[in-house]
């Protein structure tokens, strides 16, 4: 799930939810319409998730999941709170972030979602900006990613280390 977060950018649950009907083999896609916004992407595959999907268990079926243990916590719980969970235990026993607990407070008053610096929104992230660093266009990436607005899309941009680097170098010198 991991290497579909990274190379396609899209959200837990989409990935989740994903089955053997959404992959095209012949035409090296993934095909999906998003919960949220019921946007419909027609992905091409990266040769890196291409090598991972050959590796999965295969089914003759074409609504066996992808991911069978992830479609059957989303599908029993309706939304992919618990499997962000699990991701964030996998992060910090990693040791990339700190071990949280996910119990409610009794004053459920004062719970607020919170935004971790690190979660599997973070592979989104990364993909959105991996693609402008190797400088595809926005236009392109946006697409990629399915941000329906460049505003949106521009909060999922960071700017690294060596983008700022191969920048600098680009200036003439006077």
């Amino acid at each position: 799930m991991i290497c579909f977060g990274l190379y396609t950018g899209q959200r837990l649950a989409d990935i989740a939810n994903l089955t053997w009907s959404n992959i095209d083999n012949a035409r090296g896609e993934l095909r999906l319409a998003t919960r949220k916004t019921g946007k419909l992407l027609i992905l091409p595959l990266a040769a890196p998730l291409r090598a991972n999907i050959e590796k999965l268990p295969s089914s003759d079926d074409l609504n066996a999941p992808l991911h069978p243990k992830a479609y059957a916590i989303l599908q029993r719980e309706g939304k992919s709170g618990s499997l962000s969970n699990q991701f964030a235990g996998l992060l910090a026993s990693a040791g990339l972030r700190e071990k949280k607990s996910h119990k409610k407070s009794k004053n459920r008053k004062f719970d607020r979602r919170t935004v971790e610096p690190l979660s599997f929104h973070s592979l989104r992230r990364s993909a959105t900006t991996f693609m402008h660093e190797a400088g595809i266009p926005q236009a392109v990436v946006q697409a990629m990613i399915g941000h329906d607005s460049a505003a949106v899309h521009e909060l999922y941009v960071s700017v690294g280390r060596e983008a700022l680097q191969k920048a600098a170098e680009a200036l003439p010198e006077l």
